[in-house]
């Protein structure tokens, strides 16, 4: 078998998936133009240093190496950047996806994982979130990513392409033996921002929006350990390997829990008070995202080990610790 190119391979979920794959005996390359992703998360395979929007690069990688399947994950991805940045979104996930899209073509590359997003559904109808529930984005970063969905449906029907696109609920947690985890300074998610102000005596974690309706006023969110999305994507590749035709999947824990309630468990777990301060809703947060996985359960077999809430954010507070240093003990 030829390589597989991970895209954004330096980054969060992509170092992750690199991680496993060579794990499991398969040969990687990783692309990535390091503007959020890190070196030193290429431990495995071998590492390009490209940008999906330089097509000739991207040509030239195809021509240099024998490509199999892509895991594409090169994206940015944060929902309130996005608001305020949007045409950023629309060059770096919508035109980069059609570069990479037209170089496979090109090559005779026709298998395809997308890293999507639950956040193509916006506010939703139902919970939990089913596949076919309706597609409304209220921002930017969800808009791109079904933009990109809908030219996958058009592209497996024209060119023969063969793709899964997973949609995930909140990526968390880190790799369980420390090798690599959530990195970005400052944080900007959930759970690592909560264990930058447990960290740090001087910061303040900042609640935005306490009137939702939800049971206490906060956002609820799905958390889904970032090894067992690993896993859901072997799956996927696995899957297209053996000659499945195109599918969508959510991956998902099927249980919420609110901002409060995190707050209180990485309490619980790091043994130390979250400063807090209450503050007005960001554009484009809708109040609850919970998804169901059945789908994925049922096709590709794949169920998350990580369920437990403590479980996930204590693989983040030991990655935490190793990346800033041992906490110091109170005094």
């Amino acid at each position: 078998m030829g390589v597989i190119l991970i895209t954004g391979g330096c980054g969060y979920i992509g170092a992750h998936v690199n991680k496993e794959l060579n794990r499991r005996g398969y040969r990687t390359l990783v692309f990535d133009n390091l503007s959020r992703g890190h070196r030193e998360f290429a431990k495995w395979g071998e590492f390009v240093l490209g940008d999906l929007l330089d097509i000739k690069h991207l040509r030239l990688t195809f021509r240099r190496y024998s490509i199999d399947a892509v895991m594409h994950f090169a994206a940015l991805t944060y929902v309130d950047e996005s608001v305020k940045d949007p045409q950023a979104y629309y060059l770096n996930n919508f035109k980069g996806t059609l570069n990479l899209l037209q170089v496979m073509l090109e090559s005779g590359v026709n298998r395809f994982i997308f890293s999507s997003t639950c956040a193509i559904y916006g506010v939703p109808l139902e919970i939990p979130i089913t596949e076919e529930h309706p597609k409304s984005p209220i921002n930017p970063y969800g808009k791109s990513k079904l933009m990109v969905e809908e030219i996958l449906k058009d592209y497996s029907s024209a060119y023969g392409l063969r793709y899964v696109s997973l949609r995930y609920f909140n990526a968390a947690g880190a790799d369980p033996e420390c090798e690599i985890g959530e990195w970005q300074d400052p944080p900007v998610r959930l759970i690592p921002s909560l264990l930058d102000v447990v960290y740090h005596e001087d910061k303040v974690f900042r609640i935005f929006g306490t009137d939702y309706p939800t049971k206490d006023g906060t956002c609820v969110r799905d958390f889904i350990h970032v090894t067992d999305l690993a896993e859901a994507h072997i799956l996927a590749l696995e899957y297209l390997l053996k000659g499945g035709e195109s599918e969508v999947f959510n991956l998902g824990n099927g249980k919420g829990f609110s901002v409060r309630e995190v707050i209180e468990v990485v309490e619980m777990v790091t043994g130390r008070k979250v400063r807090v301060v209450e503050d007005v809703r960001r554009p484009g947060d809708p109040p609850v995202l919970v998804g169901s996985s059945e789908k994925a359960r049922g096709i590709l077999g794949w169920s998350p080990k990580y369920k437990d809430i403590s479980v996930i954010i204590k693989t983040a507070w030991d990655w935490h610790r190793r990346l800033y240093g041992e906490l110091k003990k109170d005094t």
